[in-house]
């Protein structure tokens, strides 16, 4: 399908400058137009809002592994997952994808599927699909062929984690949930406890390698970032190796660090949504009131990033214009994306139409094609 030419007309817009304002916006081939591009929508009672970027996902595993067997073809599952992006006003999407000893659909040999199903599901759906990759850094066996791996999936952004528990491996004691994660990843528990121990006994390789794998990367033009980063030394080193985005930083340390010398931090928007995190770190609520949160990442719950953004206006700690950035414009510059995130001539069409009694969506476009429609909005554009 062609992009749309259509005119807008009654909604509250976001405007970069003066925020939301009642005025037209147009647009034709999938970019924003300053002149009148076609026909004329009225969408009194809507608010038009620039299309959700999201940094970071992970949510999508249950589309494309729901049950054992069930989805053979996995593209059908990364159309589903599309289908879940564009419901929650997402217009450009990160799939977060593992490649960990973890094993499962956490493996080399999963990621490389998932990997494989993006590609040929791009050219089917409307919404932007980016991949992530989130490499364990103890992996140093696999090293010297992640470069071309990146170049033949196409993955432009990587992610370093550490998921060993050390101070229990160093302790000789046995990690927790041990079998049950032996089992999903199709191994002996005693196998699985054995490669753990590897891959701790040569913790001492891996800074000088993950230095010198980071050069590599680094002249290869691709976005990296660290994850849970706990101290102001932890980010000074990543930001040393050219790593820098901080994801999920664990404490205000580590976020102070970050922002203090322009790290963009990413927070989940399911940590706002619920007021605090999960598993006990800091309040990603806290950090956007100190400034110290540049951007919202779906992280495992898609419908939080719209959901997050209405809690800190109605928190009264961001205004609608300052939140909805969390969610549009700032991801978008932290990706390199230039031409999106803000409803300005020139930009992409991408953009999401929200009931304004119920802030909820009821329209999604992405290059100035739908990518959701539902509800009374239909008659707007159909009728």
């Amino acid at each position: 399908m062609k992009p749309l030419s259509l005119d807008l007309e009654g909604a509250l817009v976001l405007t970069p400058k003066d925020g939301m304002q009642g005025c037209r916006l147009s647009f034709a081939d999938g970019i924003i137009r300053n002149d009148r591009a076609g026909r004329r929508v009225d969408l009194q009672g809507y608010l038009v809002l620039p299309g959700i970027v999201d940094p970071h996902g992970d949510g999508f595993e249950r589309h494309l592994a729901p049950r054992r067997g069930a989805m053979p073809d996995m593209t059908e599952g990364v159309v589903a997952a599309e289908a879940e992006f564009a419901a929650n006003g997402i217009t450009t999407a990160v799939f977060a994808q593992f490649y960990s000893w973890e094993g499962g659909l956490r493996s080399p040999e999963y990621a490389a599927k998932v990997f494989a199903a993006i590609r040929v599901a791009r050219p089917q759906v409307v919404t932007e699909l980016m991949a992530q990759l989130r490499f364990e850094t103890h992996m140093l066996d696999d090293y010297a062929d992640l470069p071309g791996k990146l170049a033949e999936w196409e993955v432009s952004y990587l992610v370093f984690n550490d998921h060993l528990p050390h101070d229990r491996l160093a302790a000789g004691r046995k990690p927790p949930r041990l079998t049950g994660q032996a089992l999903k990843a199709g191994r002996n528990p005693d196998a699985h406890l054995d490669l753990m121990l590897n891959l701790h006994r040569r913790a001492a390789e891996v800074p000088t390698a993950l230095r010198q794998l980071t050069q590599k990367l680094s002249a290869s033009g691709i976005k990296m970032g660290s994850h849970d980063d706990q101290t102001a030394a932890q980010r000074a080193e990543w930001r040393q190796q050219g790593v820098s985005i901080a994801e999920f930083p664990e404490t205000l340390e580590a976020a102070e660090a970050a922002i203090a010398n322009g790290d963009p931090v990413i927070m989940g928007a399911p940590n706002v949504v619920r007021g605090n995190s999960h598993n006990g770190n800091i309040s990603a609520t806290d950090l956007i009131a100190q400034g110290l949160c540049t951007a919202l990442a779906s992280d495992y719950h898609y419908p939080s990033l719209r959901r997050a953004v209405f809690k800190l206006v109605a928190l009264g700690i961001r205004d609608l214009p300052t939140a909805w950035s969390l969610v549009s414009g700032n991801p978008a510059r932290l990706l390199g994306l230039t031409d999106r995130g803000k409803l300005q001539p020139g930009m992409r069409a991408d953009l999401v139409i929200l009931d304004a009694e119920t802030q909820r969506i009821a329209a999604t476009m992405a290059g100035g094609r739908f990518s959701y429609m539902s509800g009374e909005i239909a008659a707007r554009f159909i009728g």
